[in-house]
């Protein structure tokens, strides 16, 4: 029987790549990608040439069984996404589950997801976070964000720059326009930056300056004693 290697690929700058992950896709028998194209200008660089094979959230559904069936019959294979960390906010947790269910082995190394440097760099609590990663865009999003304003964790959010102000401008709503508040984007690019203030401060500077790349939302919880201490930090 083969096995499932969870790989991370870089967010941002390829030197984030480690030696590891190239080794396992240079040995595996298949590479599923999220997006052979996108995956293909990472591989080429680092002169992968295995085979690989589409496994996106459209077509999951339909791939799983089969791929099941082919490490079980011995292949190798190893799971990438476009960016950072397959599962999270990405295609993976279907074929990890299907994987199990029939005892096959699941390796995840560890590597770049864009969620763990913004919410270090936030200044805000980190030693407990909630990871909510997108909100719904319509149905169940007011429902989470009610059930949110409980939160007394730090609460880490993934969002397009088209969305950015919508959502900073709706947190005030729900969350108040004082609560601390760090948004990175192009996080490991050359143009990578942080905004940190309360959602007014930050949402007035998004409407001032248009927001580009991927966005991570650090939102400070509900328990108001971290947000005083965190306070001068800004």
């Amino acid at each position: 029987m083969g096995k499932l290697y969870v790989v991370p690929t870089p967010v941002g700058n390829l030197e984030d790549m480690t030696i590891r992950a190239i080794r396992v896709l240079k040995e595996v028998d298949l590479i599923l990608a999220e997006d052979t194209r996108t995956s293909g200008v990472l591989l080429k660089h680092f002169e992968i040439k295995n085979a690989m094979l589409s496994h996106h959230k459209f077509n999951e559904h339909q791939t799983v069984e089969g791929i099941v069936n082919r490490i079980k019959a011995g292949e190798n294979v190893a799971l990438i996404s476009d960016a950072g960390t397959p599962g999270i906010s990405d295609p993976g947790f279907l074929l990890v589950r299907e994987c199990l269910r029939h005892d096959v082995e699941v390796t995840c190394l560890p590597g770049p997801t864009a969620f763990v440097p913004a919410l270090v760099a936030s200044g805000l609590p980190d030693e407990r976070f909630a990871f909510e990663g997108f909100l719904p865009q319509k149905k169940g999003r007011v429902t989470r964000l009610t059930a949110l304003q409980a939160e007394t964790r730090t609460m880490v959010f993934y969002e397009s720059p088209y969305r950015l102000v919508k959502t900073l401008t709706q947190f005030m709503e729900f969350f108040g326009a004082e609560r601390l508040v760090a948004v990175s984007r192009e996080i490991s690019k050359v143009h990578e930056e942080t905004v940190r203030g309360t959602l007014a401060e930050v949402t007035e500077h998004f409407r001032q300056v248009e927001p580009k790349g991927e966005i991570v939302i650090v939102l400070a919880g509900k328990d108001e004693k971290d947000n005083k201490k965190t306070n001068t930090l800004y």
